[in-house]
Parts: structure tokens; C-alpha cells; sequence
């Protein structure tokens, strides 16, 4: 009688682990919210946001595996504009779920974005002094990464790769977190078997749907997508140079994908705001980038294939 109550709750168990919208709009509204003044490296808000997701990634139980218990301080250098406090002091904050496994898949996103417009990159006129909320960018790819977190550390799985959840610092200043990390891997490099970046993944237009960067980064992917359904719209693009943090990846010769929902007017402007992110949609994407990895990880370590 037990084992049968226990398969009657395992449906509404797996439920309660999948992405879930009234997460990601609780995690976008706390990031994104006027109190964080755009999450600008090296301010107190870009603290206070390394923090909420290091809180997050303990309640997952998580391993820390920064160099700092889940934090990989680091120094990052403002170099698109000319200000006196141009060397900023940045953080990575990486946990770990342990498999137990030969090969370990990188999940990213960067939490960062430009704070009171004085780091250069706002498309404002007028940018010094007004909050960049940066909800889509990138609020939005940091929920995610917590959503993912959330499933793969409470599904009851033992999946036969280990995940490395990664917050990267320093994007906007020219992927300096993600670029460090690579210099000073807390896990060898040759272990890592692909990089999965989330990068304004809130904005979802239907007519374009959601791209997925970096098909071209490994012969395996098309083996991946083959049969993948969803309630989204989404279309694959061969190239993983460019984007965010995936960038990085690549040029290390590591397969990416890059999840995109496309540029709006909002890009770098003030008015990046979490009222306009679409959370349903966005737990659809999520649900797809779980697909995806769960087919990738029934397949043996994949090859990188520089894409020409």
C-alpha cells in the first residue's frame, strides 16, 4: 500500500522540481528591483546579488567550489569609459552537483549589468546617474540558472554527468568572469563536456521564437534535437562565438549552446524592467533546455567542431 501511495505523489513531486514562472518572477523581481541600482561590478548591490544566489545555490545543496567557499573573487577593470575606480573588485559564484561522475556539464549565466549607467555600454543619452534594472539582461538568464539548479539538484536523479551551476561577474565589462574562470579553473577544463549559457532569455516574441546558439559546436547536437518538442517556438544557429559567457567556452574549444530571446528596445536603456518579462514563456524555454540536456546527457562526451 506504501509503495503505491508513494507512485500516487511522485507526479506532483517531479511537478514541484520543473521550472516554475512564480520562481523565475520572484527571482527577476528581487535581481532586478530599483533596491539592486543595476547590479554594477564592484558595487554593494553586485554583493548583495552574489549573495541571493549563493544563498540559493546552499538551499539546493549545492558544493561550493569557488576558492572562497561558492565565491571566486576576482578583479575586474572598467575599460570602455575613463573613471577613477576603473579596477573593480567581481566575483564568480560557482556550486557543484556531484554525480559521481567522469565529466561535468557547465551551466551559465551572467548577473551583472550596468548599474548607474557610469561603466559605459548603456544606449540611454543621457545614462549617468539612472538605475539599469537589467530584468532581461540579465535577470532573466540568473533565474533560469537557478531554475536549473533547482530541478537537477531535486529530481531524485543520479544523472551520469555532474553539473557545475556558474554566476558570472563582469559580462558587461567584456566577459571577465567567465574568461577568468577559464584561467583558473576550480574544476580541469578537460573534465567539462559542454557549456549550456542563458543570456535576456525574458523577452519572448513569438513571431521570432527563442534562438539556441552553438549548433554547429559539436557534431552530436543535431542527435540532441532530434524529436524535441515544445509549447515555444525555436530555431538553432550554428555558431557559438558570440553572444556572452558561451563565448569564452568556445574559444577554449568547448561545445555551447546560447538561449536568446532576441534584442528590444529596452537593450541597455533604463526601461529594462521586470514588468515587461514574460515568466510563462520563459518557464517553456526552461522546460526545452532541460529537454535538450537530458538527450545530451544520454550521449558519450561530445567533440568540439569549430564552426567555419
Amino acid at each position: 500500500m506504501k509503495s503505491v501511495f508513494l507512485l500516487l505523489l511522485l507526479p506532483t513531486f517531479l511537478f514541484a522540481q520543473t521550472p516554475s514562472a512564480k520562481r523565475i518572477t520572484r527571482h527577476i523581481n528581487k535581481l532586478a528591483s530599483d533596491k539592486m541600482k543595476g547590479r554594477g561590478t564592484g558595487s554593494p548591490e553586485n554583493v548583495k546579488a552574489a549573495g541571493y544566489i549563493a544563498a540559493y545555490f546552499r538551499k539546493a545543496n549545492l558544493t561550493p567550489l569557488g576558492t572562497n567557499g561558492f565565491y571566486q573573487p576576482f578583479t575586474a577593470k572598467v575599460r570602455r569609459v575613463v573613471v577613477p575606480d576603473s579596477l573593480r573588485e567581481a566575483t564568480n559564484v560557482l556550486g557543484y552537483l556531484d554525480n559521481g561522475a567522469p565529466f561535468t556539464i557547465v551551466i551559465g549565466a551572467h548577473y551583472d549589468h550596468l548599474g548607474l549607467g557610469k561603466q559605459g555600454s548603456s544606449l540611454d543619452s543621457l545614462p549617468q546617474g539612472k538605475i539599469h534594472n537589467g530584468a532581461d539582461d540579465n535577470a532573466s538568464g540568473v533565474a533560469g540558472l537557478l531554475e536549473m539548479a533547482h530541478y537537477f539538484s531535486k529530481n531524485a536523479v543520479k544523472e551520469p554527468y555532474n553539473f557545475l551551476f556558474i554566476a558570472f561577474g563582469a559580462e558587461e565589462l567584456g566577459l571577465q568572469g567567465s574568461r577568468y574562470f577559464l584561467n583558473n579553473p576550480t574544476i580541469p577544463i578537460a573534465k567539462l563536456n559542454f557549456m549550456v549559457c542563458m543570456d535576456m532569455i525574458g523577452r519572448y516574441n513569438p513571431d521570432r521564437g527563442v534562438g539556441i546558439g552553438g549548433f554547429g559546436t559539436s557534431d552530436t547536437w543535431p542527435t540532441v534535437f532530434k524529436g524535441v518538442k515544445s509549447s515555444i517556438k525555436f530555431f538553432t544557429d550554428r555558431a557559438g562565438n558570440g553572444g556572452s559567457d558561451n563565448a569564452a567556452f568556445y574559444a577554449r574549444q568547448i561545445p555551447v549552446l546560447f538561449f536568446h530571446t532576441g534584442g528590444h528596445p529596452d537593450y541597455h536603456k533604463p526601461t529594462d524592467d521586470p514588468e515587461k518579462i514574460d515568466a510563462t514563456a520563459e518557464e517553456a524555454i526552461l522546460k526545452l533546455e532541460i529537454q535538450l540536456i537530458e538527450n545530451a546527457m544520454q550521449q558519450p562526451k561530445m567533440v568540439f567542431t569549430p564552426v567555419k
